[in-house]
Parts: C-alpha cells; structure tokens; sequence
C-alpha cells in the first residue's frame, strides 16, 4: 500500500476536473441555482473546530427554510437542539461554514462554501418562525463559493429508494447506545418511550 501524499500523486491517478466542471463554481446564487435553497427540507452543516477537528450537522425544517437574504447572503435559522453546540461554539471561533443541500427524491446536491456569523437579531428571525416560535439565534452565511453537486453519490447509493429504507428497529436504539456509552445501568427503554413521546407532541422542536 502506498500513501499519496502530493497533488501531483493525486492527479496522475485521477486526472484533473474539465474547465466545465471548474466553471459551474460561483460566488452567488442565481435564479437557477437559488431554487435549490429554497426547495430543501435538509442541510448538512460543516464546521471546523479550535483543536483542528471538524464537525457535521444535521438541519431539517419546512422548504425554503434557509432564506435567501439576497444572492450572496442565506440565514440558516438555530433550533433547539442538545446544548452541546458543536456548530455555534466551532463559529466562535472560525468563521468559515460547508453547507450540503438536499431534496427529497432529486439526486442532484447544492453546495454553499462560505463565512458564518451568529445574529440575535429578532426582527430579521421573525421570517424563520415556525409552530409560532421565533428561534433566538440566526446563522448569518456570506456566500463564497455555490455550486451543485452530480447525481453520482446518490446514484450508487439508491438513497431515495422506499424499496431500500432499513426500519428503525433493526438498528440499536438512542438509548441502547447511550447505556452501552455511560455502562452503567442508565434505564435504555425509559429514555426511549420518553423521548419518542416528547416527539409525538413535537415538544423541544421549535
């Protein structure tokens, strides 16, 4: 086994991208490639951490729920989540921020490189409402590089295929897996009955 360790390396294995590919990256959205933004449910965030490490995480809301402020600029609205604040705190301290944009069904991604800043601003969240609620905390993203992503990945992996969803109770359970983490005798079940009921009330959502 041998390490590539140089580009050069890199690309006499791989070759280099086609001008058309190089092309394709903007520093903005258009009427064309804004539709991606406004069509998405789900965003993968990615930011990078002070000790060098990185971090990805998960945002869902209703479509369009990242607003394009104008063709340079999204706000990417901060929900409840588990405190930890891995993506606020990673902010703090390096702006730069990945986004991943997906839409159900539709293999083509949209990828947003830019810089991050957190707003408390509530008069320009008051738009990101949901359920009545206002969030407190904002994602003010200046756009650098956007761009869509081939059908590739999605392609291989048959991700959008009902035929291929894997039922929930194959895999171990949130509160399995925090018993097997603490390994003491942490009640599994009870943290999952209550969990899944706090979910059938939408409670802690917004």
């Amino acid at each position: 086994m041998t390490d590539i360790r140089d580009e050069t390396a890199l690309r006499e294995l791989i070759g280099a991208p086609t001008e058309l590919v190089l092309t394709k990256i903007a520093d903005r959205l258009n009427p064309l490639t804004r539709q991606f933004v406004e069509r998405s449910p789900f965003v993968c965030v990615a930011t990078a951490r002070p000790d060098g490490g990185l971090d990805i995480s998960p945002r869902g809301d209703p479509p369009g729920f990242v607003r394009i402020l104008d063709e340079r600029t999204l706000l990417l609205p901060d929900r409840p989540g588990n405190r930890i604040a891995d993506t606020l705190t990673n902010l703090l301290e390096d702006p730069r921020i990945a986004l991943l944009f997906l839409i159900p069904g539709v293999g083509d991604t949209f990828r947003v490189n830019g810089r991050a800043r957190i707003v408390d601003d509530a008069e320009l969240l008051e738009a990101s409402a949901v359920d009545g609620k206002v969030p407190r905390l904002g994602l003010l993203v200046a756009i650098e590089e956007a761009y869509t992503q081939c059908s590739k990945a999605l392609i291989r992996s048959d991700l959008w295929n009902p035929e291929r969803h894997v039922d929930r109770s194959e895999l171990p359970s949130s509160g399995e897996i925090l018993r097997s983490v603490r390994e003491d005798d942490f009640d599994a079940e009870e943290y999952d009955r209550e969990r899944a009921a706090r979910y059938a009330r939408r409670e802690g959502l917004y």
